[in-house]
């Protein structure tokens, strides 16, 4: 991230209940307005985590997503409405992201994810977020964070149940899930209760925001998983795996 960035008139305004805040201020501000983060996923988490980081004034924000929006979409992808239906995610999404804030650099990339160009991708962000549904785009994504050195913000929700943690390289997302579970399900297969998203996305914009301004303490090597149907929340420390593949040894690219 770059140093001290002023701000205009229209910011201080826009921004006036986080610039009071002690852990916030002036220098976290700017540090959210130098940083530059990538959104991977924009359906149920990457809709609320792109709202609020737009909202609360990052420099620029990269979303990225192949698909477009369909009906079944609207019951949790807050990003978009009725009228969306049949244009991309990114393009529908960019749309709302300018409006909400001119401020922020937005750019749209409509396009998958996977080990051919994650690494091509990550590079260069201070943040990577990473709201998809499937494990092995979650685990290219991981491996691409591992090899560039750039922290993880990662959201999962199935069910009733989601989940939020930060991997900073050691241990990484694949400490956490080695492979491709063999019984892995999607949200499609077994449902999922549309504000868990709200839920989910929001904290990840929240881990992301404390992440970047050194406010309290980030969930950094740990995974916070709410359960939404009995109201209850636990957290639990994620160990580096001294076999991992992606960051185990000298191949660890961590922070």
């Amino acid at each position: 991230m770059s140093g001290p960035v002023p701000f205009g008139e229209d910011e201080v305004e826009r921004y006036a209940r986080q610039l009071v805040l002690r852990e916030i201020g002036g220098p976290g501000q700017q540090k959210l307005k130098a940083a530059r983060i990538l959104m991977i996923g924009m359906g149920g988490l990457g809709a609320p985590a792109s709202l609020y980081l737009t909202a609360a004034g990052v420099g620029g924000l990269v979303i990225v997503d192949p698909d477009r929006v369909e009906l079944s979409n609207l019951q949790r992808q807050v990003l978009f409405t009725s009228s969306d239906q049949g244009r991309s995610k990114v393009d529908a999404g960019l749309r709302r992201l300018i409006d909400l804030n001119p401020h922020v650099e937005t750019q749209a990339l409509q396009l998958a994810v996977g080990p051919e160009n994650a690494c091509a991708l990550i590079g260069g962000f201070d943040l990577v977020l990473d709201g998809t549904d499937d494990f092995a785009t979650r685990l290219a994504v991981s491996d691409a964070c591992v090899t560039t050195g750039v922290p993880l913000v990662s959201g999962a929700i199935g069910r009733w149940t989601g989940q939020v943690g930060i991997f900073p390289g050691q241990p990484c997302y694949r400490c956490l899930v080695p492979e491709v579970p063999p019984d892995a399900e999607t949200c499609q297969a077994v449902g999922v209760i549309g504000a868990l998203a709200g839920v989910v996305g929001s904290m990840m914009a929240l881990e992301a925001m404390k992440l970047i301004t050194g406010a309290g303490e980030p969930l950094t090597g740990r995974l916070l998983v709410y359960d939404a149907l009995s109201a209850v929340t636990r957290t639990v420390r994620v160990a580096p795996d001294p076999q991992c593949p992606s960051c185990a040894g000298d191949q660890a690219g961590g922070v």
